[in-house]
């Protein structure tokens, strides 16, 4: 079973909070869910990062998410392999370092739950 690796803030999260249909959909998934995010524990809090349905990741900047070693670090720490997660994400330059390593990535454009629930379907063996 694939890990879902979910974009934290303009994807999940907003300046209303959770996006509840993407989350709804999400929970359509058994698979282990986990937030990914540039913020410290202080833009968490500005963010609304806080209290989330999945554990949250974060390297503090340390490097952001479009430096590729973001996500081997992110993949050492989870123990996991690129093959077994699948990651959506709105920034284009996070994209492409996500798939740099490897990672099966989604291109999020603002409120395409449709986009997204293809992809999840059809990547999720």
């Amino acid at each position: 079973m694939k890990t879902i690796l979910v974009d934290a803030w303009n994807t999940l999260v907003t300046k209303d909070g959770i996006d509840t249909d993407m989350q709804k959909l999400l929970d359509t998934y058994d698979h282990t869910k986990i937030i990914l995010t540039n913020a410290n524990k202080q833009e968490c809090t500005e963010y609304g990062i806080i209290n989330m349905p999945y554990e949250v990741f974060s390297l503090e900047h340390r490097p952001n998410k479009t430096d590729k070693a973001y996500y081997l670090k992110m993949l050492q720490h989870f123990d996991l392999k690129p093959q077994n997660v699948l990651y959506f994400e709105h920034n284009l330059e996070a994209v492409t370092a996500a798939q740099s390593v490897g990672i099966k990535t989604f291109h999020y454009e603002k409120n395409d739950l449709r986009g997204l629930a293809s992809f999840l379907k059809n990547n999720n063996t």
